[in-house]
């Protein structure tokens, strides 16, 4: 079996490349059954201690791979293969740490959908954003009804599906979905620069923090209270707080500081 999927690890950042640079690194079933396995390998590594996910050659993800979806198939086949797809996705959304996506080139259908589920999108200024799901009668799948309208709000989400147009790697920018933009030189490096530094934070602290966010829009000012009360009880008991603290005291170099662009 070919490898769609290439990870390496290095320094605690795992590197995930999709690896189908002559299809735009285009989603197959093949490739989500190995992005599956990789990021349960992932999970259960401590020494990871942060994410970076990119695409071979000059682009992130063009989505589904349409060789791959003509023809008469049973919806219950399709479905088969979309539980596939958002089990990976979650994996990616649920991940404990860091995960930074590095786009360049094109991010269309489900590579937009993927791009979404990093805690960062770090673009390339020639990077292309589109949910193209209207332009072949499909549904926006991959949870992009769900993480799109809570970056861009629900108007703008709606725009954004229904048009099935293009975003600039600046107009993403503007809307919240990258965060920073660079040069195709460069824009690689800085995303491992800001994966790097981040793996340096609390992994304790990190988790919590995210889970937290997680679930921000579907609870109750008090449920996000007591549950921030609890986790940061536990995050001031661990190493890592003390050492930190400890280091803040005495004027010493923090152990975790974003890097400066």
């Amino acid at each position: 079996m070919s490898t769609s999927v290439v990870l390496t690890i290095e320094d605690g950042l795992a590197t995930l490349v999709l690896s189908r640079p002559e299809r735009k690194n285009a989603l197959t079933r093949q490739l989500f059954e190995q992005l599956d396995e990789a990021l349960s390998h992932l999970r259960d590594n401590p020494h990871v201690k942060a994410l970076l996910l990119t695409g071979a050659g000059s682009d992130f993800c063009s989505g589904g791979d349409i060789n791959n979806m003509g023809g008469e198939v049973e919806a219950s086949v399709r479905q088969a293969t979309m539980n596939q797809a958002n089990r990976v996705l979650a994996a990616l959304m649920e991940f404990d740490r860091p995960v930074i996506a590095a786009v360049d080139g094109v991010a269309f259908g489900a590579g937009f959908s993927l791009a979404l589920a990093a805690d960062f999108v770090i673009a390339s200024d020639r990077a292309r954003f589109c949910m193209a799901f209207a332009r072949i009668g499909a549904v926006a799948d991959m949870g992009a009804s769900y993480t799109l309208p809570r970056i861009v709000g629900y108007q703008k989400a709606k725009e954004i599906l229904y048009c099935a147009r293009d975003l600039s790697a600046q107009e993403a920018l503007a809307l919240g979905i990258v965060l920073e933009v660079h040069a195709p030189q460069v824009f690689r490096d800085r995303a491992r620069e800001i994966a790097c530094s981040m793996g340096n934070m609390s992994t304790a602290a990190f988790s919590m923090s995210k889970r937290l966010l997680a679930r921000t829009f579907e609870s109750t000012l008090q449920a996000q209270l007591d549950a921030e009360a609890s986790a940061q009880a536990l995050a001031m008991t661990s190493p890592y707080f003390h050492a930190a603290t400890a280091r803040f005291m005495r004027k010493e170099p923090p152990l975790y500081q974003w890097p400066k662009t």
